[in-house]
């Protein structure tokens, strides 16, 4: 039976989504400033007026991406906020669920941990996620105020090193070849809190 040749292959549409996802990937491999309407155009398959069609323009791809990490970190903060019980516990979950937030969003949040600064949507992304650090550094002043963490360490080191190490798993974790994320938040948490509780 003869194939019939005549009428090319249909390309696959795209949807705001899909363009955002094809988008962050893209960033993610090149870098935001290193990136082209036209890079994006030849990765989706598409013409640059098709993306239009979608979106204004790049930086609008950048908001877009970078307000969906934030967003998990916001939902987190407000769960966080209306929480009680002692300072240590609260802080335990906040990572717990920061580690959820990063590899539910992986390439999400890949992309706002290498932001710089170098535009307004980027200068608005770091504000907020400043935010959500200085929450996490209230939990970790409150713990050691109720004498929950070893003596003689420096609160602003503790908040630091919290977020380095939670930021270092969107360099190496792949859900689809790694541990599940519960996984992967019972050995930080199991690791770094040994070290920080009072014994």
């Amino acid at each position: 039976m003869a194939l019939d040749v005549s009428t090319p292959p249909r390309r696959r549409g795209h949807d705001p989504e899909s363009v955002l996802s094809v988008a962050v990937g893209v960033f993610n491999e090149r870098g935001y400033d290193g990136t082209s309407m036209e890079d994006l155009a030849r990765a989706l398959g598409v013409t640059k007026s098709a993306i239009y069609h979608h979106v204004p323009g790049k930086e609008q791809l950048l908001a877009r991406a970078l307000d969906r990490a934030l967003d998990g970190l916001s939902e987190l903060a407000a769960d966080a906020r209306a929480a009680r019980g002692p300072a240590i516990d609260r802080l335990e979950r906040v990572v717990r669920q920061s580690v959820r937030v990063l590899t539910e969003r992986l390439p999400y949040v890949t992309l706002l941990l290498r932001v710089r600064g170098n535009s307004a949507t980027e200068r608005a992304a770091l504000a907020r996620r400043a935010e959500f650090g200085a929450l996490v550094g209230r939990l970790v002043d409150e713990a050691a105020e109720e004498g929950a963490l070893r003596p003689g360490l420096d609160p602003a080191l503790v908040t630091r090193l919290l977020f380095g190490a939670v930021g270092s798993i969107a360099e190496w974790h792949r859900p689809e070849h790694g541990a599940p994320a519960t996984e992967v938040a019972d050995a930080l948490v199991g690791m770094v809190f040994d070290g920080l509780k009072r014994g």
